[in-house]
């Protein structure tokens, strides 16, 4: 997949000196690179508004493929950034809560299970005890 950049710009590499760039090592970094999917998920954001983001220079991407079916990733401080930028603090501040929340929620009904799996070993214990 590539994309036309206006004004004919090439695509990677001529970005030139600007401090929105990648830090060195940032992409090998766990977590800072995410899919155009994963984003979507995450953020509640379309791969056109990725794509937009892209071609305006505003996002660095690397282009990667699963069984054929090609992806993006960008990096997820660069997404934040641009997220604010286009849709505001509030919505960004917002979609990261209810992304938390959902992670809590998750956490504590795994952790129920558990209790209930042991509340059951427990007594299965102490009635082998008492016999």
């Amino acid at each position: 997949m590539s994309f036309n950049f206006p004004g004919g710009a090439a695509a990677i590499g001529d970005e030139g000196d600007r401090s929105d760039m990648a830090e060195y090592g940032e992409w090998n970094r766990k977590g800072a690179a995410l899919s155009d999917v994963t984003a979507q998920k995450e953020y509640g954001v379309t791969r056109d508004f990725i794509v937009k983001g892209v071609q305006t220079g505003e996002l660095e991407f690397r282009e990667g493929a699963v069984w054929g079916n090609p992806y993006l990733r960008v990096l997820r401080s660069q997404l934040e950034r641009y997220i604010v930028a286009q849709l505001g603090s509030e919505y960004l501040v917002s979609k990261k809560s209810h992304n938390e929340l959902h992670a809590i929620r998750k956490e504590i009904a795994n952790i129920k299970k558990k209790l209930a799996i042991l509340e059951a070993r427990k007594a299965a214990l102490e009635c082998a005890i008492k016999t």
